[in-house]
């Protein structure tokens, strides 16, 4: 079971089910009533069991070059590869210059090393042994990795987070519910990541089967640090100790010097879940400055669409007191912000609050909205309102997001922000909005969290969060500019 990908499992998953439920059908079409609901309702019941495997394990199939076919497929392929380099190329010489006049290192030295990787690259991605190879930029992978705790089998990353959640406490820690406490929390937890954690994107949690509605659980694997994300500690602080565990850790920062990010979950999210993922972006873009999170209170199941909506629209004044402390009082001189899916409509209202409390600031780093799921008209009117509180705005849309046709149902067929529909996505000035279809390919799976789940992905947003750089084809090249007539918008190909 370990080796197939969640997708391949659902997929199964629904074909042993009809198959099943078309052979019962038959088999108790003479039986009573009774016995024929009961046989009829077992499909169901191990599809759901099924269901609720693939979220709980929170892991992600082991990334695939985009399916292409036809002899140029290669050659396709080998340029695609080459263009990522160049831009990571483009990021190295910015940085290193310093580094390179304080060591004396030669220019030639590190042009050959960029030469070795496009060499490789032009050989279809293997290394030695016919294994493929690592999509690294040579000679600061070692400079870019996230400082090693001291066990042998994983690495620590720190979390401050902020929530609205009701606090439980537990025998071994403390832990957040689904209910709204109506007062903001504060803490720090520390996420281990383990070692073995070389697939970027992918949280590796242990399998755990459970029926769903029953609370019954079949199978539980135990959890080991050395395999999977784990909270090492957690504890709930007040406001001048996290902000006193802030500014150490913004001290020590380099990579990221005086950065900081906030993320803001979407729905369908428990807090635990929550704490994993920001520290899985934050370890995979190796992050070394503070990394937050906010927490409203989702239901954490695929059902508490109506209750995760309305818990985030009531989040609002939480999460304004958050963002202030980061952007106010944390001492970091970058401050990002990324929200997912249903996070998004919180933090639009917070930063048009705040743009209209303080027409001068507060000035915000990068503002990315992955998969908002807002109404289109909405977040259009939003997005102008608050165009000038950061250096700028990248949304993150797809066409093929399983999660956001959800949405739109619930909302009469209207479109979402996140959305890509027959007409093209959502264009507003001031905001970059980049068409990540092409990433979303995997079969029958929600493709909602794709902008953690592809390599070439987290490589954009690790540039835009450190340069900044703008148009988006200038800090990533293989991002294809289309005009439509709303304006342009930026498509991976």
């Amino acid at each position: 079971m370990g080796a197939l990908t969640n997708s391949w499992l659902l997929s199964a998953a629904l074909i042993a089910a009809a198959l099943t439920y078309t052979a019962l059908l038959y088999a108790t079409k003479r039986q009573s009533a009774g016995l024929k609901w009961g046989a009829r309702l077992l499909p169901l019941v191990l599809l759901l069991a099924v269901m609720t495997l693939v979220p709980t394990t929170m892991r992600r199939a082991p990334l695939e070059p985009l399916a292409s076919s036809g002899p140029g497929s290669a050659i396709v392929e080998s340029q695609r590869r080459a263009l990522e380099i160049e831009a990571h190329r483009r990021l190295i010489e910015r940085e290193t210059i310093a580094g390179d006049r304080a060591t004396e290192r030669p220019e030639s030295r590190r042009l050959e090393e960029i030469a070795e990787a496009a060499r490789r690259i032009s050989e279809g991605g293997r290394s030695e042994g016919g294994r493929p190879a690592e999509r690294r930029a040579p000679s600061t992978i070692a400079a870019l990795k996230p400082p090693e705790s001291p066990s042998d089998g994983w690495s620590i990353v720190p979390v401050f987070y902020g929530t609205d959640r009701t606090r439980v406490d537990q025998p071994k820690r403390i832990d957040y519910g689904i209910s709204r406490a109506h007062r903001l929390e504060l803490g720090r937890a520390l996420v281990t990541v383990p070692k073995a954690h070389d697939q970027p994107s992918t949280i590796e949690r242990p399998w755990l089967i459970r029926i769903p509605y029953l609370d019954l659980t079949l199978y539980e694997q135990g959890e080991d640090p050395k395999r999977h994300f784990s909270i090492k500690e957690i504890k709930a602080l007040t406001r001048d100790e996290l902000l006193a565990l802030v500014r150490e850790r913004l001290e020590t920062s380099e990579i990221y010097k005086d950065h900081a990010f906030v993320f803001i979950h979407g729905y369908y999210n428990a807090f635990d879940h929550a704490l994993y993922r920001t520290a899985q972006i934050a370890y995979d873009l190796k992050f070394d400055g503070a990394a937050f999170l906010y927490s409203w209170p989702s239901g954490a199941t695929f059902t508490s669409y109506t209750y995760d909506r309305d818990s985030a629209q009531q989040a609002e004044r939480y999460l304004r007191d958050f963002i202030d402390l980061v952007v106010e009082e944390s001492g970091a001189k970058n401050v990002s912000l990324i929200a997912h899916s249903m996070g998004s409509q919180p933090l639009l209202q917070v930063l048009r609050d705040l743009k209209w409390q303080s027409p001068d600031g507060p000035r915000i780093n990068q503002i990315i909205l992955a998969a908002p799921d807002i109404d289109r008209d909405t977040f259009a009117y939003l997005a102008r309102e608050i165009k000038d509180v950061s250096r700028g705005t990248t949304l993150y849309a797809s066409s093929n997001d399983f999660a956001l046709g959800v949405s739109r149902r619930f909302a009469g067929g209207i479109p979402r922000a996140g959305d890509v529909p027959a007409g093209g996505p959502a264009i507003v000035a001031g905001v970059d909005t980049i068409d990540i279809s092409a990433l979303s390919t995997a079969y029958l799976a929600l493709n909602h969290s794709t902008y953690v789940e592809r390599t070439a992905l987290l490589q954009d947003i690790e540039l835009l969060l450190r340069t900044g750089e703008r148009p988006p084809e200038q800090r990533f090249p293989i991002l294809k500019r289309i005009t439509a007539p709303a304006g342009d918008f930026w498509r991976y190909p």
